[in-house]
């Protein structure tokens, strides 16, 4: 008998009294509690990451090759036809702007598809403008103006390691920090998928969207990649990755 109530005394003090003293102490039934004082994590096979959930949004755009094809002729006059309208004001009207939003010409036409329908789906959101314009495209619509677009010369060829100048990120990335080179995936060295054309891009443009990623204000990118790069960055490697893709065409020759 006085077994039992040493056993009962000690469940008591072990999984009740204990716990409560603790002063982040919720009551989640009585096996949490066994859990809790055998020392098995709170969140047993779920995932550990310590981002707020909102931060984790990514895109809803599934990437395939088929994407990136070169349009139809038809689909090439349509798109310009809805760019002249739409699109032109912003983005120049052979897609080059002189403003700080980004210049169209030449960019991969997945990329512009993707784009469009995060603006559309919400998943992007930096402009109310976008996504007003995006809200109102088919899904053909969309694919004509990234026919169009993908149709146009590019400011300027791809950048390449045997540029004079090229920071250490561009080049060679930061394998401690978990930084791969820019080169790897928007040309350079490789194109990945979905990744944009970045020569000849605003400086501003750039720089706020690599800020807007490391605070996880812009959380368009698929599984956090640009994000989790971003975030490692510090705010004068920002600046100089921007500077670089915005330079002068003249500044782009080999050396």
């Amino acid at each position: 008998m006085s077994l039992c109530a040493l056993a009962a005394v000690s469940i008591l003090v072990g999984f009740i009294w204990l716990p409560s003293a603790q002063g982040d102490f919720s009551a989640q039934g009585l096996w949490a509690s066994i859990c809790r004082a055998a020392g098995v994590p709170a969140e047993w096979g779920e995932t550990t990451s310590t981002a707020p959930k909102s931060d984790l949004r990514s895109t809803r755009v599934v990437l395939e090759r088929a994407m990136g094809r070169q349009g139809s002729n038809d689909a090439v006059g349509r798109g310009a036809t809805i760019a002249l309208q739409q699109c032109t004001m912003c983005h120049g009207a052979q897609g080059v702007s002189s403003a700080d939003t980004p210049n169209l010409a030449g960019q991969y036409r997945e990329v512009i598809i993707k784009q469009l329908i995060d603006y559309k789906s919400g998943d992007r959101r930096s402009s109310s403008v976008m996504q007003a314009l995006a809200t109102n495209l088919s899904d053909r619509n969309i694919e004509d103006l990234a026919a169009y677009y993908a149709s146009l010369a590019k400011t300027r060829n791809t950048p390449t390691v045997n540029i004079g100048n090229v920071p250490a990120l561009v080049r060679v990335g930061d394998p401690i920090r978990n930084i791969a080179p820019c080169a790897s995936c928007h040309g350079g060295i490789d194109h990945k998928l979905g990744t944009p054309w970045l020569e000849g891009m605003a400086q501003k443009y750039l720089q706020d969207q690599l800020h807007a990623f490391a605070s996880g204000a812009r959380r368009n990118d698929s599984h956090a990649q640009m994000r989790n790069m971003a975030r490692q960055m510090t705010s004068a490697e920002i600046a100089e990755i921007s500077d670089f893709y915005a330079r002068p065409e003249q500044e782009s020759g080999g050396s």
